[in-house]
């Protein structure tokens, strides 16, 4: 009897040192820098210091299924003001991180559909009000279910916290006139217009499929066309660091004077922002007015190479 004890208790301790192995590998390290693979958070979506945060625009996606642990942030009522045109307020902001228990101390993780443009977006506005600590997830949520990756719709729940934004950073933020301030000279500030190749050159007012919101077409004078493609790889993942210095480069961003990004409404530009800023450190901001803004603003200059205006020849 007392051999069979012996034997199940060293049975015991053997279970129980495997579990704390398997601990510590789910716990491991927070990478350093801006981004963390699949992989990495697959093995840490136990992390209780890790907040999974799911910023997609198209309707019903988080619900029908998300990775396990995720709370839902809507680009369009969350990160927005529903009031104004304008990012989520302070006081909002803070309300919406306290409800989903973040503390000074939490990683955040952010992923999301449409080629994590809206998570980028939520990487800027996080940015923007201090928030240490926030994390990409690398080809987003179509990487992730490429890999067949675990989902599940169960919404999660997590105690409050009382979170304090320390500061507002509105350096990160473009106005109208700062873009217009680029445009005519005033300042050394270049610009990056993001969109795609026909947008840029007024060929089509936006993307096919979305509706028309500007009455010009073409782009603000000045700027440099990388479409926001090409910071990426066939999977989604951001391109290495050596990469992105030599396609930006090669049209002058190389990160010596100040660069604002733009493109329609502001989240694929957010995308190329988090490339340039966060990836490879340059002074960046983002112009969320966009196209949108700038291409109804009355009194400003247009470069349209396809001749179109009023959206005809």
């Amino acid at each position: 009897m007392a051999t069979s004890v012996h034997t199940w208790l060293r049975a015991s301790a053997l279970v129980s040192a495997l579990a704390g192995m398997g601990a510590a590998v789910a716990a491991s390290p927070v990478p350093e820098g801006p981004l963390v693979t699949t992989e990495w958070l697959a093995d840490n979506l136990d992390n209780d210091k890790i907040r999974l945060i799911e910023v997609s625009v198209n309707p019903g996606v988080y619900e029908r299924g998300h990775i396990p642990g995720a709370v839902n942030f809507s680009w369009h009522t969350d990160l927005n003001d529903t009031v104004r045109r304008d990012i989520v307020s302070k006081e909002n902001f803070e309300k919406l991180l306290s409800n989903s228990g973040i503390t000074d101390d939490t990683t955040v993780v952010l992923y999301g559909d449409t080629n994590n443009w809206f998570a980028a977006w939520g990487a800027w506005v996080f940015d923007i009000y201090g928030v240490k600590n926030v994390k990409l997830l690398d080809g987003g949520r179509v990487k992730w279910e490429a890999e067949s990756r675990a989902l599940n719709n169960r919404v999660p729940e997590y105690a409050k916290t009382t979170y304090t934004v320390k500061g507002v950073n509105n350096d990160l933020r473009a106005r109208l006139s700062d873009t217009l301030a680029a445009a005519e000279g005033k300042s050394n500030a270049k610009l990056v217009d993001i969109r795609s190749a026909d947008e840029f050159s007024g060929k089509i007012f936006a993307p096919a499929g979305v509706p028309e919101l500007a009455i010009r077409a073409g782009h603000v004078p000045g700027a440099v066309n990388v479409p926001w493609g090409q910071a990426v790889n066939k999977d989604g993942t951001f391109k290495s660091p050596e990469e992105l210095k030599v396609i930006y480069g090669a049209v002058g961003l190389d990160g010596s004077t100040p660069i604002i990004t733009y493109c329609r409404i502001g989240e694929r530009s957010s995308h190329t922002w988090f490339a340039l800023s966060k990836i490879l450190g340059y002074d960046v901001k983002n112009y969320d007015g966009s196209w949108t803004e700038y291409g109804n603003a009355v009194g400003v200059p247009v470069n349209n190479p396809s001749g179109t205006v009023w959206a005809a020849k």
